[in-house]
């Protein structure tokens, strides 16, 4: 929201944002059950097909929130308006 004078309008985000952000989660979410390997190493999938699990240093639930931030941060990255100052170029 923004306050201009005594007056409050509403400045949503973008209708491609929006959609970008929907975009991710509907493309990214865990399916199936948690499995074991007979090394320790537990995984599940992802619906777009990657195996998501632990490993030496990271917790599977570790690899499954930075999947879902990099879903997310493609699908907005590519969504956002052009010239918008970035942190990230695009290739």
């Amino acid at each position: 929201m923004r306050q201009t004078g005594s007056v409050t309008t509403d400045e949503p985000v973008s209708a491609a944002l929006r959609d970008a952000k929907a975009r991710a989660r509907s493309t990214h979410y865990t399916v199936g059950t948690l499995q074991t390997d007979g090394d320790g190493t537990v995984w599940l999938e992802c619906s777009c097909g990657t195996v998501l699990r632990n490993g030496p240093t990271w917790t599977l639930d570790e690899h499954v929130r930075l999947h879902r931030a990099e879903a997310k941060y493609l699908e907005l990255s590519t969504s956002a308006p052009v010239g918008i100052p970035r942190l990230i170029a695009l290739p």
